[in-house]
């Protein structure tokens, strides 16, 4: 194939992948199946990939891309991103209409009614029509520049369509980022399976994901957006009406909210909040409200803004579902890490569509800040709809006999004593209570159900029931234990059959062919997750060789820094781990790792970075980074102690300086070359 033939064929390619991610991520309508689109998609990949001057930043490709970023930086808005006064009162709505008529006395007002996502506001900037900036709100002047990030969700148009109107050259689009309902649950359900905290709600989710400092992450979390406005709009004629607004969004390919209303009067504004709050549950995402907003722009310029809001919106937002029940007892649970947690024991009540009995109350910090006692009558929402929280007591019906919690000087499991760390616990950051004693039988019991979960040794059945059965009867104190149970055993506990008891015995020897990682991240070493341990699996053949590097060695594996490698190393110098591994290495475990690729199969630059600067003589910066990965090394955007050659052209500025003082070798375009035509 010719360059000019794979011109046009990129070309093509990458217009048929924008309108299928538009019927698929937009309008909900796929044209193809996932296989077929998979083909395109890889056939563009190998097209970029041989020629790689044709990537541009709108390809499909770009959706995913970038070394992780050391730290965001701040955009200016062209126009300020104000926020909006809001209201849980429906009266308030009515007098906000009439303040706005006896602004605009004589005039006919039409409002638009919107839900209002709970997500979080970005900023979108196109240059003829190209997604070139994306940010957060910020202060509403300068925000965080998350272009990367906002490039993997595939709701968010790379391109926008003309659609028969001229493209404005530089645009604005407002929306809200958001995690879907459905993924929220999956992706707490995953976490919980892991043995790590769930989420609290989508929108800390949205937040959490969009701060992520490597993209690569963010692509892994089903993030997706909701646009409904407009900033900047240079360069064409701009909409006069916000309902025209919603309209050129869609046709340009954007995803706008999926119903919205138009209104003349309080009464038909009133009407509308409440049918949105009958249809909001069944919305992809959470909903907190609806934002009302005056149709045309031209009153709108008219009435203008305060200091903080404009006059000719505002925000309803719905009252988060509450109820008030009894608080009988504070029971404390003990984590697999030894940390107390105070536990709300209530009066069963039924809330957004379950009956809650039980709510965390975090740590000790607070109980105390909330002034929660056993006997109160307290309050209590489903944060974010979705988990149970005390929000505060109900002062009003004290009666005096309620008793402040004193937190235990001695761990209720194992009766050791514990002491205060800083930390944090189920979200809430503070002073913690630790069980210092690992023997502690809850300790052990968090330990082996970590095990046995899903997304570590994956062991069916060795779930909360029955690990509790295994360590209370003594049958089990560590990981090693599970391997010499017998069916005796394990049919002997309660409600455990022979034949359910076989199942999990299956699964206890299956788990001895897991891959090395799983059982890396099983052990639960502290920060050492399931994405770290896959990463040691691949630099590493064995899991003793990853016992057997040295801290400095362990950094030099990807996204492994120092904190990370000297938990394990500290891990693995307690002579009861050490103890524990040799059990497990005599119960017949796979210490291999399956995930492991030598350097050769990887390239000749496999494990070698290089950052590119100045301009190169006869190179594209992309060509020379093409040739570098297809070589198994990696490019950098910034110059540290692990770069392992700074290429350098005219005009190399700062990065070589900070090269020269770090001592990173230096080469030229030539040098380059040559070290590219050694490693073939």
């Amino acid at each position: 194939m010719t360059h000019n033939e794979a011109k046009t064929r990129h070309t093509q390619l990458v217009e048929e992948i924008r309108g299928h991610d538009n019927a698929y991520y937009v309008e909900a309508k796929p044209t193809i199946s996932d296989q077929a689109y998979d083909r395109l998609y890889h056939e563009l990949l190998d097209l970029e990939k041989k020629f790689p001057d044709l990537i541009t930043s709108d390809s499909p490709s770009q959706r995913v891309s970038g070394e992780p970023l050391k730290e965001f930086k701040p955009v200016h808005h062209l126009s300020p991103m104000m926020s909006l006064d809001n209201t849980y009162s429906q009266q308030d709505v009515r007098d906000f209409v009439g303040r706005v008529q006896r602004l605009l006395p004589n005039e006919t007002l039409e409002w638009i009614l919107e839900p209002k996502v709970d997500g979080v506001a970005i900023n979108l900037k196109y240059e003829k029509g190209v997604f070139v900036c994306g940010a957060t709100r910020g202060d509403g002047t300068t925000g965080d520049d998350v272009t990367s990030n906002l490039k993997t969700i595939r709701s968010i148009a790379g391109k926008l369509k003309a659609s028969g109107r001229k493209l404005p050259d530089v645009v604005e689009i407002r929306g809200e980022v958001y995690l879907p309902k459905a993924a929220f649950t999956k992706i707490n359900a995953e976490r919980v399976a892991a043995g790590e905290e769930p989420f609290a709600n989508p929108r800390n989710s949205a937040a959490g994901s969009l701060k992520q400092l490597d993209p690569r992450i963010v692509a892994k979390r089903p993030l997706d957006v909701i646009v409904y406005g407009l900033g900047v709009f240079e360069g064409a004629e701009r909409p006069k009406e916000h309902d025209e607004v919603l309209a050129w969004l869609k046709s340009a390919g954007c995803k706008t909210p999926e119903k919205t209303w138009k209104c003349c009067s309080a009464d038909e504004l009133i009407d509308a909040i409440n049918e949105l709050d009958q249809l909001r549950r069944k919305f992809t995402y959470e909903t907190d409200g609806a934002v009302i907003k005056l149709n045309s722009f031209a009153l709108r310029e008219r009435i203008g803004f305060t200091s903080k809001a404009p006059r000719w919106a505002i925000a309803y937002k719905y009252a988060a579902e509450q109820a008030e029940t009894k608080l009988k007892a504070i029971t404390i649970q003990v984590g697999r890490t030894g940390a107390l947690t105070p536990v709300a024991e209530l009066e069963p009540v039924f809330l957004a569509g379950s009956t809650i009995s039980r709510a965390t109350l975090h740590n000790e910090d607070e109980l105390r800040r909330k002034d929660i006692r056993v006997g109160d009558t307290v309050t209590i929402e489903k944060a974010g709809e979705v988990i149970p929280a005390v929000v505060g007591v109900v002062l009003t019906k004290r009666t005096g006999k309620e008793v402040q919690f004193q937190f235990p000087t001695h761990c209720p499991e194992c009766g050791s004593k514990v002491a205060r760390t800083e930390g944090t616990e189920n979200g809430a950051a503070g002073v913690v209570w630790r069980c210092l004693n690992a023997a502690c039988p809850a300790q052990i019991r968090g330990r082996i159900e970590h095990w046995c979960a899903r997304g570590a040794m994956d062991i069916e059945g060795g779930g909360e029931a029955l690990v509790s059965q295994l360590v209370t009867k003594g049958l089990v104190r560590e990981v090693s234990d599970l391997y010499s149970l017998t069916l005796d055993q394990v049919a002997g506990l309660e409600r455990m059959g022979e034949k359910s008891a076989q199942n999990f015995l299956d699964g206890v020897q299956a788990s001895k062919t897991r891959d090395m990682w799983r059982l890396l991240f099983g052990l639960g070493i502290l920060h050492v997750g399931a994405g770290v341990a896959k990463r040691l699996g691949r630099r590493f053949t064995t899991l003793d060789d990853i016992f057997a590097a040295s801290q400095e060695q362990l950094t030099e594996v990807e996204d492994i820094g120092e904190v990370i490698a000297h938990s394990i190393v500290q891990w693995h110098q307690e002579p009861k781990n050490r103890e524990l591994i040799e059990l497990l290495r005599k119960a017949g475990l796979n210490f291999n790792s399956e995930l492991y690729k030598p350097a050769a199969a990887l390239g000749h630059f496999a494990g070698k970075t290089f950052v590119l600067t100045g301009t190169l003589p006869t190179l594209k910066r992309e060509e020379a980074a093409a040739k570098i990965e297809a070589l198994g090394g990696k490019v950098s955007g910034s110059v540290s102690k692990k770069t392992d050659y700074i290429v350098a052209g005219e005009d190399a500025g700062s990065k070589l300086e900070k090269a020269q003082k770090l001592g990173v070798k230096i080469i030229d375009e030539a040098a380059f070359l040559k070290l590219c035509a050694n490693a073939v």
